[in-house]
């Protein structure tokens, strides 16, 4: 545990420090949010959150690979290597958007490039856990769906970055839910507790956590396309590497409340992500109803339904990142004690959270 600790420290740190340079560099290449009737900010804001993100990740794989625990698992250092290469070429293809404004499919072309990078790596899904039994995937499948799910988790994350702050907390609390699970497996089945999914996530928090003083309202730095894919990216190969380093044989313990976890790894995904996905299958249907394409940009997001609610902008986003933890940590909760007491509190704590939403609320200031 300590040389996660460590490792997170080093990605939020190194992201923290070079943050202030790549907001210059921005400025210096025009990399620059200007106001649209979309848009919620209104000045001008820099970009390039995503490189200095893109490089506390490095610096942080870079250390982990030579630590005394982490750095003697090959296969961990194998994946996250690829892990990064692919995330070198979503980012490069953000920051060319950022600065130029790709076109959808060169967008999308980059995405399934940089998903083929980890597929090819041995980073994807090879079975999926349900009801009664744990489907082993062909590679042909396996492929298809590897490439589907980031590409979904790439576009998700990309679509809810609208309000300062708001993606980079939902991924933090998202990912720091995964890291507990995955951790907590691997220590409660006496498995390795060095797995790509742990480094991943845990760094994706660091780098979250280094950004999030330049984001929150009244951000002065955007993480831009550079950074909403590239956390898409990172917790899309999380979730998918879980199942490249762990025997499903060995996640439920038959006769116990441990049963539970065979199929965690198919609920923490859905519920870690609940959020991003379901804005992006709300907006896919909207768009659609209306005879526009999906990714035809509008203002109609769950953030935009928020502030038209009344709350204001840093308490629509306190609201978000409330929802996020109670279904990412509700799920993981749920999945270690299988406890009617923590599905109780579950359900009260998503009451909460909805009263909190949909009661009427003045215009509040910030």
């Amino acid at each position: 545990m300590r040389e996660y600790i460590l490792v997170l420290l080093i990605a939020a740190g190194v992201t923290y420090l070079l943050a202030g340079l790549c907001r210059r560099l921005a400025f210096r290449f025009n990399a620059v949010a200007l106001v649209r009737d979309r848009d919620v900010h209104t000045r001008p804001i820099p970009y390039f959150g995503g490189v200095a993100m893109l490089c506390g990740l490095a610096a942080a794989f870079l250390v982990a690979s030579q630590l005394p625990w982490l750095g003697r698992f090959d296969l961990v250092e194998h994946d996250s290597r690829a892990v990064l290469i692919g995330c070198l070429v979503i980012c490069a293809v953000g920051v060319i958007d950022d600065m130029f404004d790709l076109n959808a499919l060169a967008k999308i072309a980059g995405q399934i490039l940089a998903a083929g990078i980890v597929v090819l790596n041995g980073v994807k899904v090879y079975w999926i856990p349900l009801p009664g039994t744990i489907i082993s995937l062909d590679d042909g499948t396996s492929i298809v769906l590897t490439v589907v799910l980031i590409f979904l988790c790439v576009n998700a994350i990309n679509l809810i970055d609208g309000l300062d702050g708001l993606a980079a907390g939902v991924v933090a609390i998202g990912a720091m839910a995964f890291f507990v699970y995955a951790y907590w497996l691997s220590y409660e089945q006496e498995l390795v507790r060095a797995t790509t999914a742990s480094l991943v996530t845990v760094v994706t928090v660091g780098i979250c956590l280094g950004f999030l003083p330049y984001n929150v309202h009244a951000a002065r730095m955007f993480m831009g396309d550079s950074g909403s894919m590239l956390l898409g990216f990172l917790m899309a190969t999380s979730l998918i590497s879980l199942t490249g380093q762990l025997d499903p044989s060995q996640i439920a313990i038959e006769g116990t409340g441990l049963a539970f976890n065979a199929y965690l790894p198919l609920i923490l995904p859905l519920a870690v992500m609940a959020l991003p996905l379901g804005d992006l299958i709300l907006a896919y249907v909207r768009r659609t109803i209306a005879g526009r394409l999906w990714f035809q940009a509008d203002k109609q997001h769950l953030h935009h339904r928020m502030l038209e609610l009344g709350h204001s902008h840093r308490r629509a986003v306190a609201l978000l990142w409330l929802w996020t933890a109670l279904l990412a940590f509700g799920a993981v909760v749920v999945g270690m004690t299988a406890a009617p007491w923590a599905v109780a509190a579950l359900v009260a704590g998503l009451g909460v959270a909805a009263w909190l939403t949909w009661k009427p609320v003045g215009r509040d200031a910030g």
